[in-house]
């Protein structure tokens, strides 16, 4: 096996890696207010939520194909690598990038804190890039990233609030039982379009960053791409490991979302959840690579500020903020730092020594984890009593209590 196959490899094995990270550190943008609520219960909503990933993630290569050119430019109009990169470095910045986006999502899911897996692979693609000297596409991350990330928040929590305001107007003289009956209901449905929503958007990112490797490989071009559509084995391989990663259950972020942010009903679950799955679904269209996160709090914290007298946290909002714009520049870095070290050493060497740090530094924080579990079983404890600069640490109920 050559040595260029041989990191091509473990480029594919890295990027579906990151894709099973991807999926449980987002499972709770669309299932955290539904369970929440008790529309669902917690594995069920998880499994529901897997299924419609799977679905979503065959339904649309617009993002993908974003990957492919509107972050790294690896080659030119003719097919051909740009000058002064070959293979090998191609794959390397390629591979780093991922190592960057995982290490960040794992470190943000042990915090509990919901930042964006978009945003950390691009940081760390970005980083890496910048650290291998390849032309990065700025107007491209400009225009598909940064302003639909500083939007996308804002526009969700507006139209949920907005929402929200609406529907409890609308049902102010129906009984309490009834109406949380039937939106728990309507929540079903627009949790599972937000389900499959995230499967059109994140699950091609995953695809578009194979892709590019297999470009860089010399496997495919990116013209073949935009004619032939991506390898089958391709969109199959990303849509099932992002599929097994929601079903996992980030529950440590779920919690964030589902009870940290506001005390929520079904009426706003349900104004959230439709906010964002309208906006998600838009920006796949048009092949924007919009955070998925980013939408799903702001619908959240627009249902808050949207109900009358609902309690809203900003403490914990402004954690997440600072997650936010933390994550692009600290995913960039690691991406950069893996990839110094790798070209440092060279060759096949370098790829398995960065890939060990992957492997080591993903086991200590999932042991880590496991002294404050969080799951199914706990997940809808009561928040109360919580101190939110604590909020890193008393990422468990248990914890909770103990800050009380």
């Amino acid at each position: 096996m050559s040595g260029e196959l041989f990191i091509l490899i473990l480029v594919v094995i890295t990027a579906l890696g990151f894709d099973f990270t991807n999926g449980f550190h987002d499972t709770g943008n669309a299932m955290a207010t539904s369970i929440a609520t008790g529309a669902l219960k917690p594995k069920v909503a998880v499994a529901l939520s897997a299924v419609l990933n799977l679905v979503g993630a065959f339904l649309s290569v617009e993002v993908a194909a974003t990957i492919t050119k509107d972050v790294l430019k690896i080659q030119t109009k003719s097919g051909d690598l740009v000058q002064g990169l070959d293979a090998e470095k191609a794959m390397m910045i390629i591979f780093a990038g991922l190592i960057g986006g995982i290490l960040w999502n794992l470190l943000t899911w042990l915090l509990g804190l919901p930042s964006s897996s978009s945003h950390a692979l691009f940081g760390g693609l970005i980083g890496a890039g910048l650290a291998g000297a390849v032309t990065i596409n700025w107007n491209g991350i400009f225009s598909k990233v940064l302003i639909p990330a500083l939007l996308s928040p804002v526009i969700a929590g507006l139209i949920a609030a907005i929402g929200t305001f609406s529907v409890y107007a609308i049902v102010a003289k129906a009984r309490a039982d009834k109406k949380n009956e039937g939106f728990r209901w309507g929540q079903v449905g627009t949790a599972s379009l937000v389900s499959l929503a995230h499967g059109t958007g994140d699950a091609q990112k995953t695809m578009g960053v194979i892709a590019l490797a297999l470009i860089a490989h010399g496997t495919l071009t990116a013209d073949g791409i935009e004619n032939d559509g991506l390898p089958v084995w391709v969109i199959f391989s990303c849509a099932l490991a992002i599929a097994l990663g929601t079903y996992l259950g980030g529950w440590r972020i779920i919690r964030t979302l589902g009870k940290g942010l506001v005390e929520i009903e079904s009426p706003q679950g349900m104004a959230a959840e439709a906010s964002s799955a309208a906006i998600i679904l838009t920006s796949s269209h048009f092949g924007m690579a919009l955070s998925t996160t980013h939408v799903a709090t702001g619908s959240i914290l627009g249902s808050g500020v949207g109900k009358p007298g609902a309690q809203v946290r900003w403490g914990v909002a402004g954690r997440m903020v600072a997650a936010w714009l933390t994550t692009l520049p600290a995913a960039g870095l690691v991406g950069a730092a893996c990839y110094g070290l790798a070209h440092l050493i060279g060759g096949v060497p370098g790829a398995i020594t960065i890939f060990v740090i992957l492997v080591a530094l993903s086991a200590y924080m999932y042991l880590r984890s496991q002294k404050q579990k969080v799951d199914h079983s706990n997940v809808n404890d009561e928040w109360d009593g919580v101190d939110l600069d604590d909020l890193a640490t008393a990422t468990s109920p248990s914890d909770e209590k103990a800050t009380r």
